[in-house]
């Protein structure tokens, strides 16, 4: 029996609800995706919850759950899995933070994201911060995508009970570190001495003053939570399934969640995990990787972005950007002999512009696979597809089976 390869292409935030100016369809719905549609009509679509049914998943949950493990026993913190997609090198004592470059004036967090500062400009700031701040322990800050960057304090991992400092919305002021033991507390003192140093190097920086000058928000405050440490992963992925699988990725946090399973991970040049993204780049990387990799794992950030932005038109816009990846995708590989799956790590609808519990779209083409009478990839479509609303932790074994890898179980 003829091994399949298999290609997973999750599209961040892909779900969203029905949008007025689109006179009621949703952004997917909206856009225009003949390649997609084309898979969908040759395919079987369906819906899936990430973790269960109303559950709003954040995006490291929901790639384990994806991958078939249970969050809820092995997820241990954000932070630790965004430090390996940075690529750094941890050990299982130490304990790591996401951080966001944020806005910070008379005490009020005026822009969580510091106006989406660019990943060049929040590279530099972190090398200074890195360089500047001197804290009783040693320690790693690194920048991650855009806004975004890492914290790493060695050899405390004993102290993640903690708290955080993001209000998680504009117009509030930061909130006061807590922490439920004295290892913990002795985080939070090392951490409120960290942030009050990278305050004042930041805002003397050269960046933040040419942001000034522009009229930019600047970033000149550290927002630090989602503390964690080593993750429970009980088997690799790769080891489970007996497959090499490889990833196309640009974003930090999946990244890690990607080399912590067993995957070998690449960002081609230009794959930014923004809006800029190349996204051809990427396709063909996915190409090139189903040549010798028995599984690809191809991630795709800006649909979120543009969730969580509240931005429909730029949602759809980013959907149809993904399609013409996918349309290249399609062009040079052999159907017959690859079964693709598509869907999103959760939904963020623009209406709620973070992540929601609702179902997310999902299809299933390629060879082998029992076509249903669905004619485009939407999320009305999917919920009278063949596959039904499954979990997101069915989605590799369907595909493993289609690809004739599952093993029988019995005799």
């Amino acid at each position: 029996m003829k091994q399949r390869k298999g290609l997973l292409i999750i599209l961040d935030g892909l779900g969203d609800r029905p949008v007025k100016e689109f006179g009621g369809k949703t952004p997917l719905e909206y856009a225009k995706t003949s390649n997609m549609d084309r898979l969908a009509k040759m395919g079987i679509l369906g819906q899936q919850d990430p973790i269960k049914p109303g559950q709003p998943a954040g995006s490291d949950t929901a790639h384990l759950s994806i991958f078939g493990y249970d969050p809820y026993k092995v997820y241990r913190g954000r932070g630790y899995l965004e430090a390996m997609g940075v690529g750094l090198d941890l050990s299982e004592d130490d304990l790591a933070f996401r951080v966001n470059f944020a806005t910070i004036e008379k005490g009020i967090i005026t822009d969580r994201r510091a106006g989406r500062i660019s990943t060049e400009e929040a590279h530099e700031l972190a090398r200074a911060i890195q360089k500047n701040v001197k804290i009783s322990v040693d320690f790693i800050f690194a920048g991650a995508t855009g806004h975004r960057a890492v914290l790493v304090l060695r050899g405390m991992a004993k102290g993640y009970r903690v708290g955080e400092n993001d209000p998680h919305e504009a117009g509030k002021p930061p909130h006061d570190f807590t922490w439920e033991d004295e290892e913990s507390r002795r985080v939070v003192e090392i951490l409120n001495e960290f942030v009050r140093q990278a305050h004042e190097i930041l805002e003397k920086h050269p960046i933040n003053g040419k942001r000034r000058n522009a009229g930019k928000p600047v970033a000149n405050y550290l927002l630090i939570r989602g503390a964690g440490t080593y993750p429970g992963i009980p088997m690799k992925f790769t080891k489970q399934w007996k497959v090499k699988a490889g990833a196309v990725i640009a974003v930090s946090l999946v990244k890690g969640v990607a080399r912590a399973i067993g995957f070998d991970v690449f960002t081609p040049e230009g794959a930014t995990g923004e809006y800029n993204t190349d996204e051809m780049v990427k396709a063909r990387k996915a190409v090139e990787l189903l040549k010798g990799y028995d599984f690809v794992f191809l991630h795709f950030k800006p649909t979120d972005a543009a969730g969580h932005d509240n931005n429909p038109k730029l949602k759809a816009e980013m959907i149809e950007k993904a399609d013409r990846m996918i349309g290249y995708i399609m062009d040079n590989i052999d159907l017959k002999e690859t079964v693709i799956a598509i869907t999103g790590d959760h939904s963020t609808p623009c209406e709620v512009m973070n992540h929601s519990g609702d179902p997310v779209p999902l299809l299933i083409s390629g060879g082998g696979v029992r076509a249903d009478s669905t004619e485009a990839f939407g999320e009305r479509e999917c919920m009278r597809g063949g596959l039904g609303r499954i979990k997101g932790h069915d989605i590799v074994p369907i595909m493993m089976d289609l690809m004739n890898r599952s093993e029988k179980f019995g005799a």
